[in-house]
C-alpha cells in the first residue's frame, strides 16, 4: 500500500452512502459500502461529513458499523478535534462525496473509477423465476 498516494475523503451519508429517507435511515446506495470497504483497504481516510448531529448521527454512525465501515474521523477533519468558534468548520480533506455535487451524485461505480482509475468488479445478479418476463 503506497501511503503518498492515500486521500483523506469526506463523504456526506443521506442520499450518498443511503437513499435520502431523512431523519430515518434509507436502503444503502448500490455498491456504497463496497466501494468505502476497498477505498479503506487501499489506504485512504474517510470522513463521515453529514448534516447529522446527536441520536441521528449516531444512528447513521452505527448503520455504517453494521456494514464494516468505521470512519476516520466524524463531521471533524480528524478524531478528537475539539470545535470552537475560533476554527472554522471548513473541514480539511483532498475529496468531498455527495449527493449535493453540481450534476447530483454520479453513484459508486463512478467514483471508484475515478479515485482508481480501475473499473469496479461487479458481481452478476441471481436471475430469480420470474426473470424470463422481463
Amino acid at each position: 500500500m503506497n501511503f503518498n498516494n492515500t486521500k483523506i475523503i469526506a463523504v456526506d451519508f443521506d442520499g450518498t452512502i443511503v437513499e435520502d429517507a431523512y431523519p430515518k435511515i434509507g436502503k444503502p446506495m448500490i455498491f456504497a459500502f463496497e466501494t468505502l470497504k476497498k477505498l479503506q483497504q487501499e489506504g485512504h481516510r474517510l470522513i463521515l461529513w453529514t448534516y447529522r448531529c446527536g441520536s441521528r448521527l449516531d444512528e447513521a454512525v452505527a448503520f455504517c458499523e453494521e456494514n464494516g465501515i468505521s470512519f476516520y474521523a466524524i463531521n471533524n477533519s480528524f478524531s478528537g478535534e475539539e470545535y470552537t468558534t475560533d476554527i472554522s468548520r471548513k473541514i480539511n480533506a483532498d475529496i468531498f462525496i455527495d449527493d449535493r455535487n453540481i450534476g447530483g451524485f454520479i453513484g459508486w461505480g463512478e467514483v471508484y473509477q475515478i479515485l482508481t482509475n480501475e473499473t469496479p468488479v461487479i458481481p452478476k445478479q441471481k436471475k430469480g423465476f420470474f426473470s424470463f418476463l422481463k
